[in-house]
């Protein structure tokens, strides 16, 4: 596998851990690993875990966000 170069778009990516998560959102790490099984939130399997991208996070609370009134 070859590694990733500076101009690499893989490179500029940032992996955040399901309890990054979990924090970031303010939700258990349980309601995280619910959204990645349901496919709401697309993550990486890196061995026994999984990785989600913090632009995925984003992404997902973009088309979550409910404005009231």
């Amino acid at each position: 596998m070859a590694a990733s170069t500076p101009g690499d778009p893989l490179s500029e990516v940032k992996f955040l851990t399901v309890a990054e998560v979990a924090t970031a959102m303010r939700v258990s790490k349980m309601t995280v690993y619910r959204l990645v099984h349901a496919g709401e939130l697309p993550a990486v399997r890196v061995g026994r875990s999984f990785r989600v991208t913090e632009e995925a996070v984003n992404e997902y609370l973009r088309k979550s966000y409910f404005q009231a009134g």
